[in-house]
């Protein structure tokens, strides 16, 4: 009866080692997964940082790029109500000689009839 149940308690023992040892390799193996895991997730934050500064990058150049055209397209409008003033201030001066002339060629007209 002894030895049958010193028989089983080493068999015992040996299962429980068994088991032991196969917990700590799945353990094992949990840990390096999930380090695998975070490794993954860490370049994939990085991935989107880059992209993120990249794109952010980008998009400045292209608010300064709309920012000069802005400017520039203001300068152009400014420019030419400038040049329509002109031209509005040279058409009245052009009316005005143009009704002097059409007067002193009336006057003309009827000191010649007389």
């Amino acid at each position: 009866q002894l030895h049958l149940t010193t028989s089983e308690k080493n068999e015992l023992a040996r299962s429980l080692e068994m088991v032991q040892n196969e917990l700590q390799e799945k353990e094992r193996e949990i840990k390096r997964e999930i380090s695998e895991y975070k490794d993954r997730l860490l370049q994939a934050e990085r991935a989107h940082q880059d992209a993120m500064t990249e794109a952010n990058q980008k998009n400045e150049v292209e608010i300064e790029a709309c920012h000069e055209k802005i400017g520039s397209l203001e300068y152009f409008i400014s420019s030419q109500k400038l040049e329509i003033e002109h031209l509005k201030s040279n058409k009245e001066q052009l009316n005005t000689s143009l009704k002097e002339a059409n007067q002193a060629l009336g006057e003309l007209l009827k000191t010649k009839v007389r």
